[in-house]
């Protein structure tokens, strides 16, 4: 470009009214010019001439810029003999026409870029040669592109637009140097796997790039407002001002070394520290500090993409929590959170605590002690004492001291064992405990979940379960005392147990279940004697079941009497919509209150949403549920073999609720 004005100063003196010039290469500091044709035209005798300028191509590898088929035409004006100015059109390739101008005097040449309201200038003087300023306006962000990629290869520009003011210094054998102010409004990216975006982003901030072999970069400045994704974790900064410093150093070959972290959201969140990226630019080495004097605000300012995952994500927080963080070879060496007057409340009620105090420390080498406590709390409404949790750490696992009981419905809770690895290489976390329930009063229970009057004691123990990859699976299982008899459940597993669609699979048996304390709870009629079963394979998703294998069947016992009301009947009737035939006359059943049974059976299985329906022994076209005894007898038989779930939920639902009247034929 200098050697192009230096020809058009030449011909200021000359007669000729056309000059050309063909170039094939101009090397410079910052970019390399290739197959450079330059043509003045000025008519004698005119005030201005015409000057074209073209390039097969501007390669600036430095900046990671590169132009094909450059054409710019431009008004030729001298403003005295040592001044001269040239405005006009430019073209690359098939990008839309800008308007550019130069203006070159004996010192200094300046230049301006523009499309619509946006203006890139650009200023040098002679006695800077190797500096040269770039003032941009109302630059839309993705101009910077090729400049970014130099620098991070995944990232790509969505939105958003800069005000600068940039000093470029371009020396031979030394870093290309980029420093000043940048302003930013409603920037937005993203890289190519979707793991870091930013949106909406608006920053005040002075930046100094020494780019090169070795990459220096430092940004100072402040953040108001906008979202930013990195990973898991998902900013919200909303208006909020935000103070940042980033320093960065990048050697060819190898991953990025941010010595120099820090962010500062007042009363909210800081955090101070330093970082470093492999060569695949995967977090390696970390080392932080934390402090959030207010955990309020923080939910969603900072943990709703954490919380999310796990299901928590309209938990609320209070109090106050600090820490630290340190990772080495891409794993958790050490960290320790403290808490002071904490506390956490389930959107959903299925927990809460309060008064959370203390700290817990996890350690990769040095065995660390720390204890967790809490004044109260309730889980699913019921109420639990104080309870206390002192931990160990060694070997990059979190392990319980000593069991702990904690108070719960008369009974205990009883946490035997806990033992909770970090993530481990390609390894998610995993966690490991024992549980127990001693003597919970199941009355209470019921009042607590809404639950019909049951009655009756809770224990049992899960001597281990597993958590890991979002599943877990427990060893053991639960023995109710209820209705006069034992209910088992084993086979206990869950997937997504705090995610979208928590999925629960069990085995569950009952073994002398008294069948008047059972149907008096849940105003089924009157039925009295024993009543065994199993539920098999029972799978609920979302706490709605999709799939078992039911047969529930009375045990007939010496002393124990074994009738059906009137009631019982219908509401066992419209439930399957079944139907009866007895020994008597139709018309003399409606004169009894109960009758006599042998045996009482039922059973369905359910797939895809039906229930397939099996009875004590066919009969006919359909099935005995009712197998009559005595005088006066009644025989209930069922006809519908593939029952819709849904509906058949809703006949229990109406059932339960009282809303079925007692029919006799």
């Amino acid at each position: 470009m200098l050697l192009a004005f230096m020809l058009m100063l030449a011909c200021g003196h000359a007669q000729a009214r056309t000059l050309t010039a063909q170039i094939d290469r101009i090397d410079s500091a910052i970019a390399e010019l290739d197959n450079v044709s330059v043509r003045l035209f000025w008519p004698a005798g005119a005030r201005h001439g015409e000057l074209r300028l073209r390039v097969r191509r501007i390669d600036s590898p430095s900046l990671g810029y590169i132009f094909d088929d450059l054409d710019w035409r431009c008004r030729l004006q001298r403003k005295d003999s040592l001044a001269w100015a040239c405005d006009g059109e430019v073209r690359s390739g098939s990008a839309a026409p800008m308007q550019l101008s130069i203006a070159v005097d004996a010192m200094d040449i300046d230049a301006e870029l523009a499309s619509g309201a946006s203006r890139l200038g650009v200023h040098r003087e002679a006695a800077a040669p190797d500096a040269t300023r770039i003032d941009l306006t109302r630059i839309p962000l993705v101009w910077t592109q090729a400049l970014l990629s130099q620098a991070w290869p995944a990232a790509v520009i969505g939105a958003g637009e800069a005000d600068a003011r940039l000093t470029v210094r371009a020396v031979d054998d030394q870093p290309l140097r980029i420093s000043g102010p940048v302003a930013l409004r409603g920037a937005g990216l993203d890289t190519e796997d979707g793991s870091i975006a930013a949106a909406d982003l608006d920053a005040t901030i002075d930046v100094d790039a020494r780019l090169g072999d070795a990459d220096l970069i430092l940004v100072e400045g402040r953040l108001d407002g906008g979202e930013l994704l990195w990973g898991t974790t998902y900013l919200a900064l909303e208006q909020r001002r935000i103070d940042l410093r980033v320093g960065a150093a990048h050697h060819e070959g190898e991953g990025w070394a941010l010595p120099e972290l820090y962010w500062n959201d007042p009363g909210i969140l800081t955090v101070e520290g330093s970082a470093g990226l492999n060569a695949d630019n995967e977090l390696d080495a970390l080392d932080l500090s934390v402090r959030a004097p207010n955990l309020g605000p923080l939910r969603d300012g900072y943990l709703s993409g954490w919380l999310g995952m796990a299901g928590l994500g309209e938990m609320t927080l209070a109090g106050a929590a600090d820490g630290s963080l340190r990772m080495r070879g891409g794993q958790l060496a050490e960290a320790d959170l403290r808490l002071s007057g904490a506390s956490l409340k389930d959107a959903d009620g299925r927990f809460s605590f309060a008064g959370l105090d203390g700290n817990v420390e996890l350690s990769s080498n040095t065995p660390v002690n720390s204890a967790l406590h809490w004044s109260g709390g309730t889980l699913h409404g019921m109420a639990l004492g104080p309870g206390r949790l002192p931990f160990r750490s060694e070997g990059g696992n979190l392990q319980l001291r000593e069991a702990v009981a904690v108070p719960l419905l008369g009974g205990n809770v009883l946490l035997n064992h806990l033992l909770l690895r970090p993530p481990l290489d390609a390894d998610g976390a995993a966690l490991r405990f024992g549980v127990a329930l001693e003597d919970v009063d199941v009355a209470r229970l019921s009042e607590a979940l809404d639950w019909p009057a049951f009655a009756g004691t809770l224990s049992g123990s899960i001597p281990d379960a597993h958590y890991r990859d979002e599943k877990l699976i427990l060893d053991g299982g639960l023995e109710m005392q209820l209705f006069g008899g034992r209910v088992g459940v084993s086979a206990l597993s869950m997937e997504r147990p705090f995610g979208v669609l928590p999925t629960l699979s069990a085995d569950i048996v009952l073994d002398d279940i008294d069948l008047t304390a059972l149907t008096g709870a849940f105003d089924f009629g009157s039925i009295s004697g024993k009543l065994d079963g199993s539920i098999a394979e029972l799978r609920l998703v979302g706490w709605e079941a999709v799939a078992f294998d039911a047969w529930l069947v009375t045990d007939r016992h010496r002393g124990v009497r074994q009738r059906i009301s009137q009631r019982a009947v219908q509401d066992l009737t419209s439930v399957g919509n079944a139907s009866f035939v007895n020994s008597l006359q139709s018309q003399l059943i409606g004169f009894f209150d109960d009758f006599g049974y042998s045996r009482l059976g039922i059973g369905c299985k359910l797939a895809n949403e039906v229930c397939t329906m099996q009875g004590l022994a066919p009969a006919g076209d359909g099935f005995v549920l009712v197998e009559g005894s005595g005088v006066p007898r009644l025989t209930v038989l069922g006809f519908n073999r593939r029952v819709d779930w849904p509906t058949l939920v809703e006949r229990l639902a109406a059932v339960g609720k009282g809303e079925v009247k007692a029919v006799v034929d």
